[in-house]
């Protein structure tokens, strides 16, 4: 899938996780044929269709005027979806993950 010239869920691993290296524990894993985003281990973004969507959160009133509201994928809940030059601007991206981060809770934790 190709979005704007570019395709997002293999460059996410790449480029924007780089992009997200200041702040430190932030994984990407492949999940439903798309990619989770984890930060510090919580569940802070998914990229779905070649398009960055943000949990949304307490901390979304700081960024969401840059963004639109909409699930990734049929029958999701309606996320941040982050346009590409918000993708490409490495301040502003890790500030919104930072913010999403800070506001979600801590995963429960796993039974067993």
């Amino acid at each position: 899938m190709r979005a704007s010239g570019f395709q997002l869920e293999d460059l996410f691993q790449s480029k924007s996780l780089t992009q997200l290296e200041g702040l430190g524990n932030v994984t990407a894993r492949a999940m439903f044929g798309e990619y989770a985003l984890y930060c510090g281990g919580k569940l802070v973004a998914l990229v779905a269709d070649d398009r960055l969507y943000i949990k949304p959160s307490s901390a979304a009133s700081a960024f969401e005027s840059e963004c639109e509201y909409a699930p990734p994928y049929p029958g999701a809940k309606d996320s941040l979806c982050v346009p590409e030059e918000r993708c490409n601007d490495r301040e502003w991206l890790e500030e919104a993950i930072r913010h999403t981060a800070e506001a979600l809770p801590a995963p429960k934790p796993k039974k067993g």
